[in-house]
């Protein structure tokens, strides 16, 4: 089914081969990565460093008033690149009265002051609207989403922290280490029933654990691509995001071609493919022909099983399942339930969801209507949600009658929103068991609040197979199993909805017109640069294998709170660690008075040679594998809003996480090689003070290894190495400076 090959491959001539008279070196250059790279890398010096401007950038209504705002505390006149602002994230949520709205008031107003495109609420996802309107082969394109993937569409997209957008819109680059490229080598063809979402959890499944392609992009070839549409495309290509890659890129075809005929842009096509000969760092092969329905279960994509082999086992894996969700949650929640939906045999569904950037697209859409016509959901507790992923694919969806074949059936029909990918949206019952074409099922993704003695349980599969459970009843079922040959519909973009109601201003700023401001928007406050030394005080110690920007500060209800820094921050690992909160501030406060000349700060207690003057207290959060999953800057900037100096780990899980702290001037320590067990076993304890000298000289002449101190609250003292690897000259200078706006006000 997935194949995976750890070791470089060539391919010559669209063969896959292990050996080639051509040197790796000079055959990397062959692959369509490193063509679209180079095109957009400003750095010429050969040091294996990139300097990326991008063609255009995306964000929604939970990040795009925080980059603007920095943005322009840092001197913004005009965007210099095309910048959509979408808003699709808080257009349902209602917490927080009008704060919402206020922030798409925000958000127009600063399309029309610095030029932007402005995509009302209901009108499309961001993913959905960046495809249609913005991808071109060839083209990079950022985003303040992780899920920025336009692959399929031969666009290399990134998803980041809102940051590193800034920095777009400041005209500086995005610079990162030349990746490596991993091919992924497509035969055969799916057999009916199994959709992209079977195929995107049978890869990621196969790849995510053991972080194979993290932070490098994943390169699709083969000629299992010629029988996939391009939507299929687009479904299996939105989810490398969850392998924790960097981006994508595959090969075009003439299908592409008419896709942006389609859509009314022909000149953004071109064919892209490898070189006659390219070579690829590692491999992984797809046999399209075996891939089954599959299942993901609760608390990730990679927890992937068929459908088959899980009906099969259903008592076991969801005793697992229980077992994990009381090991994450522990006593919070008074009950774990999940064993109870296997019956005779048979697994109960409570609820199904299609939606999203992966799940709402027009074919996926079509699949379920099929498999769903003429039959009905059934009366029972058993509840069907649709949400296409735009305007346009809505009205094409009318007009075919999908839509009305589905609505026949009891299914309830909603408009774009990405609330089901993150908590806002369709919360099952306590307990409840939901089934979802949509990109994430990380703890509370679903929105229910262990805190308050709530779980439900989200699995990911592909529409077809929840269409196939709502047929039967709610009862589990493979869309495999029903043997429907899909027909192909035939698709006509009509952009007139975009044309009515999208504010198209790049390139005409009104410098003159006025931002306006809702009560809720607030600007950053202000932070301090780096001082010679730095105490970081443990205010939360987390030992799982990985920590989620979910865990960092959650989705759902705190959304409407992302354009107040203050308010948002309140929330910071209040599911993962509720003590956490009022453990910074106390630290916080420590540095306050330190900073006013306080003349006894008892936190220095017990710690000689050390001048107070010049040694800054911080906070710090230790864990293991921080920041996998959203791109979110807040995961990070929360915790410096709340004193936070610093992470300690043994390895960041994506690099957008890592940027984000740079970014907002904490100090991304990582643990030496050997000492691992400093986070696997929790040696540094809440209260912990951990002294490191020298780190601004550190920063300064870019030194990577700091010894450092804990001193324990039981009196002892633990010697540990903190590394600093890899900063960049200007990541150096934000870090020294406090923060990117500080950097940019110098």
């Amino acid at each position: 089914m997935v194949e995976v090959i750890n070791k470089g491959v060539y391919l010559v001539n669209g063969q896959l081969a292990e050996t080639c008279n051509v040197a790796p070196a000079d055959a990397r250059k062959g692959t369509i990565a490193h063509g679209i790279l180079q095109a957009h890398n400003s750095n010429a010096s050969g040091d294996g460093k990139l300097k990326i401007k991008f063609d255009a950038m995306a964000s929604h209504d939970i990040t795009y008033v925080g980059i603007i705002q920095t943005a322009r505390a840092s001197g913004l006149e005009k965007f210099p690149i095309p910048y959509v602002l979408t808003n699709c994230h808080n257009s349902l949520c209602a917490v927080g009265g009008t704060i919402n709205e206020d922030d798409h008031v925000f958000g127009l107003s600063a399309a029309v002051k610095y030029g932007g495109i402005f995509v009302p609420a209901h009108q499309a996802v961001i993913h959905s609207y960046m495809r249609e309107m913005m991808a071109g082969c060839g083209k990079m394109i950022i985003g303040s989403d992780s899920h920025t993937r336009y692959g399929a569409l031969g666009t290399m997209a990134v998803g980041e922290g809102g940051p590193e957008l800034v920095k777009q819109l400041l005209e500086r680059p995005y610079e990162i280490n030349n990746p490596e490229v991993v091919c992924v080598y497509l035969t055969g063809t799916p057999k009916a029933g199994v959709g992209p979402q079977d195929v995107a959890l049978a890869i990621i499944k196969a790849v995510f654990k053991d972080g194979y392609v993290k932070n490098k992009v994943m390169e699709f070839v083969g000629p299992g691509i010629e029988g996939l549409s391009v939507d299929y495309r687009n479904g299996i290509d939105v989810m490398t995001t969850e392998t924790t890659c960097l981006s994508s890129i595959w090969t075009t075809d003439d299908k592409v071609k008419e896709y942006y005929m389609i859509h009314g842009r022909p000149d953004d096509y071109k064919k892209l493919a490898p070189a006659d000969v390219a070579y690829y760092d590692a491999c992984i092969k797809v046999d399209l022909s075996k891939i089954e329905s599959m299942i993901a279960l609760p608390f990730h994509p990679s927890n992937a099983y068929t459908v088959k082999d899980f009906i099969a086992n259903a008592a076991d894996i969801l005793r697992i399942t229980e077992k994990a969700g009381e090991e994450q949650y522990g006593k919070k929640v008074r009950e774990y339930k999940l064993t109870d939906k296997a019956v005779n045999g048979k697994v109960i569904v409570d609820q199904g969801v299609i939606a999203g950037c992966s799940g709402g697209t027009f074919e996926n859409v079509c699949r379920a209507a099929e498999i769903l016509k003429n039959k009905t959901i059934g009366t029972s507790s058993f509840g069907l949600s649709v949400y296409p992923a735009s305007q346009p694919v809505f009205m094409e969806l009318v007009k075919n009658g999908s839509i009305a074949d589905l609505m026949a059936t009891g299914a309830t029909i909603r408009s774009a929103f990405c609330g089901p990918c993150f908590g806002a949206g369709d919360v099952p019952g306590n307990n409840g068991f939901s089934i979802r074409h949509t990109t994430r099922n990380f703890p509370n993704r679903e929105g229910s609040k262990p805190s308050d003695g709530q779980i439900s349980w989200v699995a990911l599969m592909d529409a077809r197979s929840i269409a196939a459970t709502a047929a039967n009843g709610g009862v589990l079922t493979a869309a495999t199993d029903l043997g429907l040959e899909e027909k192909k519909v035939p698709y006509t973009f009509d952009d007139t909805v975009y044309k009515n109601r999208v504010y198209f201003g790049f390139d005409k700023a009104e410098k003159e017109s006025e931002l306006k401001f809702g009560p809720n928007i607030a600007d950053w406050p202000k932070m301090s640069a780096l001082s010679d030394d730095i105490l970081l005080v443990a205010a939360s110690v987390i030992t799982d294998d990985v920590t989620t920007t979910d865990e960092l500060i959650p989705s759902g209800e705190t959304s409407s709170y992302r354009s107040n820094p203050l308010r948002l921050a309140e929330f910071t690992l209040s599911r993962k660690d509720p003590g956490y909160v009022a453990k910074a501030k106390e630290i916080q406060k420590l540095e306050i008075e330190r900073a006013q000349g306080a003349a006894n700060v008892s936190v220095f207690d017990g710690i000689e040679d050390t001048d107070a003057s010049k040694c800054s207290i911080g906070s710090v959060v230790v864990s293991v594998r921080p920041g996998d999953g959203s791109a979110r800057e807040q995961a990070a900037s929360c915790q410096k809003v709340l004193g936070g100096q610093a992470n300690i780990c043994v390895a960041y899980a994506t690099k957008r996480y890592r940027s984000n702290l740079i970014n907002w001037g904490m100090l991304p320590f990582t643990l030496k090689e050997g000492e691992e067990a400093v986070a696997l076993e929790g040696k540094i304890s809440v209260g912990d003070r951990i002294l490191v000298k020298n780190v601004k000289d550190a920063i300064v002449y870019g030194i990577e290894e700091l010894p450092a101190v804990v001193y324990k609250a039981d009196g002892s003292v633990m010697n540990i190495t903190l590394m600093l690897k890899d900063l960049t000259a200007s990541e150096r200078e934000i870090i020294l400076s406090g923060c990117l706006i500080n950097y940019y006000n110098r």
